[in-house]
């Protein structure tokens, strides 16, 4: 009983920090990219989304893995972590030696030679992240949510200042380069100084190949996770122009600094509370029920709500040169509200040690929405993003038929779990929408307006309906906020 009390509390302390976390974050992230989308035009963000994925698929080579097969292991040994962190910094090098000499052939692809220089600097990120790997392996595998939460907003609030002050100077799209440079590096730095874990110079190759079978799966899939998540910004800067690509990455950005409000906080403990009851699977599953229900009744009307404002808040914020954006932000928060609940299907799959499994999801996935998008093309941008958001919307029936199988999961628990806060998010948006349109002479006014009424509606049904889970989330709250250690 000590034991499950104590699970319980490190989850409890871990979904705290992790939320308090991603909020702050989410939160600098919203200024920062309103001040941001003011300084800078849909050519910068779009020259940065063009070469995101190089980045994100070389950081993933670079990592390979490794801090989730060291978060599997029961008990990961110094030698563990020490293998790791050797092998990640010479990947990198090698990886970056790579990438620096295929910068011509990255700006060839996008018909745009002002890449070749912005390859060369971008891609120093994730050199930099080589440093840190392990360190972060080991606060995420210790539940140290604490420390994890104080890097992240320490590095957000010093690249994003740095950012800010490039912009303004008239640095254009560098800014947004050195922005992610500096927040790695200070992730870094910052990892280093919280995790007790050091390295030494005696390196062995024993543990990461143990590791590999495993990490290697988790690396592809990671791999073909960015691929999925940037095939738009990859396709339309090819097909398109820069401009379009922003467009579109400045409504992915959105989506994604909303969804990964929840996500970010849940995936904190997903992962290592499920390995922890892998020898249990009534525990794990009740675990797992609790958790998406958690995430069902934060997801839905935070994400549907902020598809009900978006052309409101991108006009207010940013002006209406994005405009176009706001459209494409609506098509992709239905898509973003789902997000976080596959996050968590697919973190028991890996829990279970079936990192085959999540591999050949991501793949199947992946390989759908490249043939989609390219047959798709010449329909035009807002069609390739409904087709995008529509698949991932559907892929977490393919999530759950895999957990399913594993965990007993079936298809009406999951609906069950999810559709009361889905559908009472969907008919609260609907209500508020058609109840504000005489507002619609002032922006500023009908975004209040839809967000009060909107919050009001949603947490009145759910008092109502007396939902357990909104009494456990404000008891949650509450001893959490007396008891911050």
């Amino acid at each position: 009983m000590e034991q499950n009390e104590t699970l319980k509390e490190k989850t409890a302390r871990g979904l705290f920090w992790g939320g308090m976390n991603n909020g702050v974050q989410q939160l600098i992230g919203l200024a920062v990219g309103i001040v941001l989308g003011r300084l800078l035009s849909p050519h910068d963000y779009g020259m940065i989304a063009m070469i995101t994925i190089f980045s994100v698929v070389a950081t993933e080579l670079q990592s390979s893995g490794f801090k989730t097969a060291l978060t599997n292991l029961p008990h990961p040994r110094h030698e563990d972590y020490n293998s790791v962190f050797w092998f990640n910094i010479v990947v990198g090098a090698a990886i970056y030696a790579v990438l620096f000499f295929s910068a011509p052939l990255i700006a060839s692809y996008y018909h745009t030679p002002e890449l070749v220089p912005l390859c060369r600097y971008a891609f120093l990120g994730f050199v930099f992240s080589s440093f840190g790997l392990a360190q972060s392996a080991y606060l995420f595998k210790n539940l140290l949510t604490k420390q994890q939460a104080k890097s992240g907003i320490t590095a957000i609030i010093v690249s994003n200042t740095v950012g800010i002050i490039m912009a303004w100077q008239g640095y254009a799209y560098w800014s947004i380069a050195t922005q992610t440079n500096v927040y790695i590096l200070t992730c870094t730095l910052m990892y280093w100084h919280y995790s007790p874990w050091r390295p030494s110079l005696r390196w062995s190759a024993g543990p990461v190949m143990r590791m590999f079978p495993f990490s290697c799966k988790i690396m592809a899939t990671a791999i073909l996770t960015q691929v999925n998540n940037n095939i738009l910004n990859i396709l339309l800067g090819h097909y398109f122009s820069p401009r379009d690509a922003g467009n579109y990455n400045q409504a992915y950005q959105w989506n994604y600094k909303a969804s990964n409000l929840l996500q970010g906080m849940v995936q904190t403990v997903a992962q290592p509370v499920f390995v922890d009851l892998k020898g249990d699977s009534g525990r794990q599953l009740r675990a797992l029920r609790k958790l998406v229900r958690f995430t069902s009744f934060v997801a839905f009307p935070l994400l549907l709500g902020f598809a009900l404002v978006a052309r409101e808040f991108i006009v207010i914020t940013i002006t209406e040169k994005w405009l176009f954006s706001a459209s494409l932000l609506q098509v992709l928060c239905v898509s973003g509200a789902v997000m976080p609940l596959c996050g968590l299907l697919a973190n028991n799959i890996i829990s279970r040690g079936r990192s085959d499994v999540y591999l050949g999801g991501t793949l199947l996935l992946g390989v759908l929405e490249l043939v989609s998008m390219m047959l798709l093309y010449s329909h035009g941008i807002r069609t390739m993003v409904v087709v995008y958001a529509l698949l991932n919307v559907l892929w977490l029936f393919v999530w759950h038929a895999f957990v399913w199988r594993q965990l007993g999961y079936s298809l009406w628990q999951l609906l069950a779990d999810v559709l009361p806060f889905a559908l009472t998010a969907a008919a609260t948006m609907v209500l508020t929408h058609y109840a504000t349109l005489p507002l619609s002479d002032s922006l500023w006014l009908l975004l209040l307006a839809r967000v009060v009424m909107a919050a009001a509606v949603y947490y009145l049904v759910m008092r109502l309906a007396g939902a357990h889970i909104l009494k456990e989330t404000t008891q949650f709250v509450r001893s959490r906020l007396k008891h911050t250690e």
